[in-house]
């Protein structure tokens, strides 16, 4: 029976494996063997101790070690993914034509490096020689990016493209054209593109929270999360969806990749789900729609909460506890509708004798949250993030040797920094990208003039239908995009928009960064539904529309954030701790409602009109306003009655 079950789990990665290679293009890497191999694995640990010492006690300005950055990620693109599909992925050598393109990324950017200075005294004049290395440096970008983002690769040439042929756009859209010298200077040798805010914030944030997180995960801090959701949530209705939930959350913030993070922790959640009697699509969504969620969960919010905090030009504290009270609504709501599902099916929990003792798990590996203490106590306390990361790193592995079954030793050490700096490579790319299209946004005035437009539609003062428009756009233009990316471009665009119908600057950037990572399990590009279908052998339709249930709440919250801030806490001045707390206890009952309108069960089973009025009460209580709140509650307690008079079905409690 255990081999048979081993032998099903095998297949069930090696189908994880191919589709995030179908998916996913960090999984599509050569694996070489012998010298070449190991030339890899020093170049990733030498990039890494590059990285760390940079942005420590070393010095270096920003545009160089933007440009040393840029080199790195564009350099790795081609030495480890492969230029076709067709390319088989063990090679013993670097194909020619590899290693032509990475002799060039070494001349160009080095030449940057040693001319930027140059170039910035004489007031941006470029000669010959600049403009034919900004040119070639755009094309290995885009190249790059084609082999490790391709949907952002073909969105970027797009936008470049518009900086020449959008003379020829009507309207208010349009503009009189650019020169191939300007646009050459803009997007290569300007701040404002490929090595702006983008790029600058991959080569600091990103990069190390991505190594953080590596480290974390091979201290053995991975199973401690599993076995602890175990312990909290498994002998409950519906024990494994909680503990998926729950692991993925957690492991979703860390990683910042929605994808990967159903690959890894979907092969064994989801086995576990169908084996308990959830359904396959249900099963698939409840870890599509759990590791989307991480990307915009505190502490680390996949790292793009300090690409905000850049933006907005404050304290990524204040990131923090604005998102806190959104993703603890997204989660209540998905825990609450996969408990009332199990109820609704008559699951039970896991046995006890599946379940790990609390006591020993918290003996055995409870110190590996150490670090995850120290950078939020160091962050609290006003220490920067890169700071507060780096000793992170550092702590973790000295929680790690209290243990023997956790020490991290040379080898573990090792493997942990390739597979950060490996890991960090495709979202560095994809924020490279980012910079010809801000660029273009920039040069263009693209962004000014699209918000013109939407007020021309919508008019001044209309929030909720600029607030639609917006939704719509952060869906699309995040829909393949890794996290980080689809929110940068989606700010870019339209955050001003939002700010230009009424909108605070906090609640217009968290609005945009939700809907963008929400893209991942809506349709028809719903990536992360895609995934956990696979591994399910599920709908891939199916999925993602209950995914889309069961993340109601992530699609409605923004709106009535937008329209009042108070439920990004912290965002708004002046405001009482009463009110704070009725405002999260309040939101956090309609969430419950919502969930149980959607799942149509509540105490018992729900006739429609039932479902309709939960719902409608779900909307009330989110609402901060008092008045609302009071009918929402009154609304809710004759449902509850008259559901506890009600004979027949099981109770959902």
């Amino acid at each position: 029976m255990r081999e048979i079950e081993k032998r099903e789990g095998n297949e069930i990665e090696e189908k994880a494996q191919k589709l995030l290679e179908e998916k996913d293009a960090d999984m599509r890497i050569r694996s070489y063997t012998s010298f070449l191999n190991r030339g890899v694995i020093i170049l990733l640990i030498g990039w890494s101790v590059f990285q760390l010492y940079f942005n420590t006690i070393g010095m270096m300005d920003a545009i160089s070690l933007r440009a040393y950055h840029a080199m790195f990620l564009v350099l790795f693109s081609f030495l480890l993914y492969p230029g076709y599909a067709t390319e088989e992925r063990k090679r013993r050598f670097l194909p020619i034509y590899d290693g032509l393109l990475i002799f060039l990324t070494v001349v160009v950017f080095g030449y940057l490096v040693f001319n930027y200075q140059r170039v910035a005294m004489s007031g941006g004049f470029l000669n010959q020689t600049d403009l034919i290395m900004a040119g070639i440096g755009i094309f290995l970008v885009l190249e790059a990016g084609r082999r490790t983002s391709r949907n952002l690769a073909f969105l970027a040439v797009i936008f470049l493209l518009f900086n020449w042929f959008g003379k020829f756009v009507p309207g208010i859209l349009g503009h009189s054209g650019f020169t191939i010298r300007r646009v050459l200077s803009h997007m290569f040798w300007g701040s404002q593109g490929i090595f702006g805010v983008g790029i600058g914030v991959s080569a600091t944030y990103i990069f190390t929270f991505v190594l953080f997180g590596s480290f974390l995960k091979h201290s053995g801090f991975s199973q401690f999360i599993n076995d602890i959701a175990l312990t909290l949530v498994g002998r409950s209705p519906g024990g494994p969806a909680k503990v998926a939930v729950l692991a993925s959350a957690l492991l979703g913030m860390m990683n910042g990749s929605a994808i990967a993070n159903v690959a890894t922790t979907g092969t064994i959640t989801i086995p576990l789900m169908k084996r308990t009697g959830y359904k396959s699509e249900f099963a698939a969504a409840v870890e599509a729609v759990a590791s989307t969620g991480g990307q915009f969960a505190p502490p680390i919010m996949g790292a793009v909460g300090f690409v905000m905090a850049e933006f907005l030009g404050i304290n990524y504290t204040q990131v923090m506890i604005a998102a806190f009270l959104p993703a603890f609504l997204y989660y209540l709501g998905i825990i609450v509708s996969v408990h009332l599902e199990a109820k609704k099916l008559g699951l039970k929990g896991l046995t006890k004798e599946n379940i790990p003792v609390a006591l020993e798990v918290i003996k055995k590996r409870g110190h590996l949250i150490t670090p995850l203490v120290i950078l939020i106590g160091m962050m609290i306390m006003g220490y920067t993030p890169l700071f507060s990361a780096v000793t992170a790193i550092f702590s973790t592995l000295i929680a790690s040797w209290f243990r023997r079954e956790t020490k991290m030793d040379l080898k573990t050490i090792m493997l942990a920094t390739v597979e950060g700096a490996r890991g960090a490579i495709s979202v560095g790319v994809s924020c490279v990208l980012i910079g010809l299209i801000i660029g273009t946004v920039s040069l263009t005035s693209l962004g000014l003039n699209f918000g013109h437009l939407v007020l021309e539609v919508v008019g001044e003062g209309q929030l909720f239908l600029g607030g639609f428009m917006v939704m719509i756009m952060s869906i699309i233009l995040g829909m393949g995009v890794p996290g980080v990316a689809a929110y940068v471009i989606v700010a870019a665009v339209a955050v001003p928009v939002l700010i230009n119908v009424g909108a605070t600057p906090m609640a217009a950037h968290m609005f945009c960064l939700i809907y963008a990572c929400l893209s991942n399990i809506t349709p028809p590009v719903a990536m992360s539904s895609y995934v956990a279908a696979g591994i399910a052998k599920s709908n891939q339709t199916k999925t993602s529309l209950i995914a889309m249930k069961l993340g109601i709440t992530g699609f409605i919250l923004p709106f009535f954030f937008l329209n009042n801030p108070l439920l990004l806490m912290g965002s708004v001045e002046n405001i009482s701790f009463f009110i704070t707390m009725r405002t999260l206890i309040t939101a956090s009952i309609g969430v419950i409602c919502l969930a149980a309108g959607a799942e149509g069960m509540l105490i018992r089973e729900c006739s429609m009109i039932t479902r309709i009025l939960l719902i409608i009460v779900g909307l009330l209580a989110i609402d901060p306003k008092l008045q609302t709140d009071i009918l929402g509650i009154i609304v809710l307690i004759v449902i509850t009655i008259i559901q506890m008079r009600r004979k027949g079905h099981a109770l959902a409690i």
